[in-house]
């Protein structure tokens, strides 16, 4: 069985690197196949999936890396309810809305989780 990585991501686009590297992280990992990864945004993060990302710093790894993970066929988890997500007019890829708890339960079912 796979490891699972379970990689958590709460910085903000505009005024950090940190979500740009995650992402880039995230393809990379997964690029290996030899571990299932997992993308989890909560708050300001989830701006990272906007179609206009041009502004954010090192914007070019969103549109390089993200749709390796829409290539994977599984969603980017975001929060539920989290007020980014109306800022989200054409996503650069499909997301599924998780609440607290359900984020918990993944990540203690990950054998590994990473915070960005």
């Amino acid at each position: 069985m796979k490891p699972k990585v379970l990689i958590v991501v709460e910085s903000d686009p505009r005024t950090s690197g940190r979500p740009a590297e995650a992402i880039r992280v995230a393809a990379g990992i997964g690029t290996w196949k030899k571990a299932e990864v997992l993308l989890y945004l909560r708050g300001p993060a989830i701006l990272s999936l906007a179609e206009y990302s041009d502004e954010w710093i090192d914007e070019d790894n969103f549109s390089r890396y993200l749709p390796i993970l829409k290539e994977w066929g599984r969603p980017v988890y975001v929060q539920t309810g989290a007020s980014e997500l109306e800022l989200l007019e054409e996503p650069l890829t499909s997301f599924e809305e998780v609440s607290d708890a359900q984020w918990a339960s993944l990540a203690a079912q990950s054998t590994y989780v990473l915070r960005f």
